[in-house]
């Protein structure tokens, strides 16, 4: 038997340190938790996308009394896969706000949600570039794959 470390490496920054493109990516996604509906969780959640062809989309949370709702990460990519089929995502921000104020550590997303950036990462074929924002850290990874290891790729 032999045993295997998996680590993840993630760049760590105030939010006045980040470029102004990433900036703007962060602001978008604090902008989208504005749109999300979630009367049952009170945990609005934003995401915001940089596609490869310059454009910018928002998506958030969307909730009902099923909990048979959509995430803000695949809401704004299945938005982006719907209006600019075949345009890769370079960058995504994900962000959330709670009781009244945005989250002081910065939220990642569910595994459901790690999975579909996986596969629009590899559909891109490059690294998708991913900006966790709490209220003023920011986690920084270089893909989506780096959030979920192990993930399954072969498709």
């Amino acid at each position: 038997m032999t045993e295997k470390n998996i680590t993840t490496k993630i760049m760590v920054f105030s939010f006045n340190e980040l470029k102004p493109e990433d900036k703007n990516l962060v602001e978008l996604a604090r902008e989208a938790t504005k749109s999300s509906y979630s009367p049952y969780s009170k945990f609005a959640v934003g995401a915001a996308l940089l596609l490869d062809n310059g454009v910018w989309i928002k998506g958030a949370n969307q909730e009902n009394a099923a909990f048979a709702g959509i995430c803000a990460e695949r809401s704004a990519c299945y938005n982006a896969g719907a209006n600019y089929p075949g345009v890769g995502i370079k960058k995504i921000a994900i962000t959330a706000f709670s009781n009244g104020e945005f989250v002081d550590e910065p939220a990642a997303p569910c595994g459901v949600c790690r999975q579909a950036l996986v596969e629009f990462e590899k559909n891109a074929g490059h690294p998708m570039e991913v900006f966790l924002a709490g209220r003023d850290k920011v986690y920084r990874a270089n893909s989506i794959a780096e959030l979920l290891p192990l993930c399954f790729k072969e498709f």
